[in-house]
């Protein structure tokens, strides 16, 4: 694919539209950076300049006075997105919250950026800063890019985990109550809060969250008695509170004991069976 967007200094709307189109349609395509009309009429896709917005021919500015809608480049590219099927539903609405809504008010003069925060519009004006030259603007907007594929890509994997949580801990909520533990075991660390409390969390009869660490050890979390709370449903042991390694190894009375916070919401192991013989000796399983 070939994509043009306008030389010169840039902002991140036709940042975030190109990056849209490296992630979610082709990681390879080229991009040229130019405002002359004959080398945009040979790109597949034209993103914040020409003064055309039609997304059936890949044309997607929003300066000309005919375009009255909402969205800058990046909306725009979004919406065809969605509407071509390359992005499911959930996942742009996550786009157009988490970034893209924002950068559209910001470009279109209905909110500024705000001074006091690090948000990807300041950010990419920053981006800005450095270049002088043509030549220097080119290299400094893949720059750019490529930092917004990263935040795209990261968005999209959250979005990932979202859906396989809804699957996992659901699976992961019926077996503990099939099997009277008080312990929900996930295979992998996943975002389950939400999808905790979502299905029926705050009644259902667990206390903890059993999941492996990415350093190869495992964590028993205390449930909160809500989302957002920063209590406990029933918290550790207090005389495992704040302590390490042999200290609370002697507390559990189970080798291969790491640390338990002095808050008592988060425990770590170097086994899962460790874990699980600490949680059974204190009477926590079930």
């Amino acid at each position: 694919m070939l994509v043009a967007t306008h030389d010169g200094p840039f902002h991140a709307d036709d940042v975030m539209a190109v990056a849209l189109l490296r992630v979610f349609v082709d990681p390879d395509c080229t991009v040229v950076r130019t405002r002359d009309p004959a080398r945009l009429d040979t790109a597949d896709v034209v993103v914040d300049v020409g003064g055309l917005h039609d997304a059936s021919h890949g044309r997607f500015d929003h300066h000309q006075a005919t375009y009255v809608g909402p969205h800058s480049s990046a909306g725009m590219v979004l919406t065809w997105l969605l509407a071509t099927g390359r992005i499911d539903a959930e996942l742009g609405d996550g786009l157009r919250e988490g970034a893209v809504d924002y950068l559209d008010d910001v470009d279109n003069g209905r909110r500024p950026a705000d001074p006091r925060v690090p948000c990807f519009p300041r950010i990419v004006d920053a981006l800005n800063q450095p270049a002088h030259t043509h030549a220097e603007f080119d290299a400094a907007f893949l720059g750019a890019v490529r930092f917004a594929e990263a935040w795209l890509r990261g968005l999209r994997a959250e979005h990932d985990q979202v859906v396989e949580a809804r699957r996992a801990v659901r699976e992961a909520m019926a077996a503990a109550v099939a099997s009277g533990s008080r312990v929900i075991e996930l295979d992998r660390y996943l975002p389950w809060k939400a999808v905790y409390f979502e299905s029926g969390g705050e009644d259902h009869p667990t206390d903890y969250v059993l999941h492996p660490g990415t350093d190869g050890s495992w964590r028993v979390v205390a449930i909160p008695p809500r989302l957002g709370d920063f209590g406990q449903k029933r918290s550790l042991p207090e005389a495992w509170a704040g302590l390490t390694d042999e200290a609370l190894e002697a507390a559990t009375g189970v080798p291969g004991s790491v640390f338990c916070h002095k808050n008592r919401f988060i425990a770590v192991f170097r086994t899962r069976e460790a874990a699980v013989e600490a949680l059974r000796t204190h009477g926590l399983w079930s």
